[in-house]
């Protein structure tokens, strides 16, 4: 069976021990995936979401953070982000030495310096000097 997109998210960000994702919304499941494979996740979103065990929830925007979220985390990583979050998650997570990873919706840009790594049926934008070690 061929690998699906979330899988090859998965594989990528799996090399991160501690990770954020921003805007979780309702598709916790690369949150789960990445708790299954021994990550310390937390979820956030603007409004309050459920997310699987093994998988922490916190109500935070991203334009006006709660530092102490990212504080622990080597990774910050966000599915569909708006271009208008772009800048603000990826200075929350260079305040913090972690690094921003992200996809966009279709075929909108990202709007900071990146590198493109390929997934299935698409790409994750990785921020300029974030790759994993």
């Amino acid at each position: 069976m061929p690998l699906s997109r979330r899988d090859t998210l998965v594989d990528y960000l799996a090399a991160f021990d501690a990770l954020v994702e921003v805007g979780v919304g309702n598709r916790p499941d690369v949150a789960e995936a990445l708790a299954d494979r021994g990550c310390t996740v937390v979820a956030t979103d603007i409004y309050d979401r459920p997310v699987p065990d093994g998988v922490r929830f916190v109500r935070d925007d991203v334009t006006d953070p709660d530092e102490s979220v990212y504080a622990d985390a080597d990774a910050v990583y966000a599915r569909n982000l708006p271009p208008e979050l772009h800048r603000p998650t990826r200075e929350v997570a260079r305040r913090h030495d972690a690094a921003f990873c992200f996809t966009t919706l279709g075929g909108e840009q990202p709007l900071v310096p990146v590198h493109r790594e390929t997934v299935v049926e698409g790409t994750l934008f990785v921020a300029d000097g974030d790759r994993p070690a």
